[in-house]
């Protein structure tokens, strides 16, 4: 595999139609992209458990109603959090406008907080390989776009536009169209 030629750090990864398994219609947010690899956080995937159940010591942060997200497939009892920080500056990896990763053991003053179990994760080249063999759809991330609820994959492939608008209105499962 040839070196990273441009960081996609802060960035979409939107799942191509075909991706299949765990990553279809994934939206995924790019925290770090390098020559070493890249990790990043599935948006997309609210789990079912609330913070509350789950996590007893986050909700005074972000509220016991609150979904936790399933962040991806690698480490699944790995606890992250991304937040909209009053000072970017206390961001602990910055990612998009004033978003980014949060310190659970020492919070910053956050104006929004999304909690995520496990992550995704791409060894060196990887990642790579797999824009090459089009399997992911590069967007600009928006600072909202952690936080939305809804059928983010529908919404990014809308904003990019062109071509990929007409694929953000194919249903979940085309065999019921």
């Amino acid at each position: 595999m040839s070196a990273v030629t441009q960081s996609l750090s802060g960035n979409l990864l939107i799942a191509s139609p075909s991706m299949p398994d765990y990553f279809h219609r994934t939206v995924i947010l790019v925290v770090e992209h390098s020559d070493q690899g890249a990790f990043g956080l599935v948006l997309n995937r609210p789990s079912g458990t609330s913070v509350g159940e789950a996590a007893p010591e986050l909700a005074e942060l972000i509220g016991d109603e609150h979904l936790i997200h399933v962040g991806g497939p690698v480490q699944p009892n790995a606890v992250t959090a991304v937040g909209d920080h009053s000072d970017p500056t206390a961001a602990t990896k910055l990612i998009v406008g004033s978003v980014g990763m949060v310190d659970l053991d020492d919070p910053p003053d956050l104006n929004r907080l999304r909690v995520y179990v496990g992550y995704a994760g791409w060894a060196a080249g990887q990642l790579d390989g797999e824009l090459e063999q089009e399997s992911w759809i590069v967007e600009d991330a928006h600072p909202d776009d952690p936080f939305r609820d809804g059928d983010l994959w529908s919404e990014a492939l809308a904003r990019k536009g062109g071509e990929f608008a007409l694929l953000a209105r194919m249903p979940a499962d085309p065999s019921v169209n």
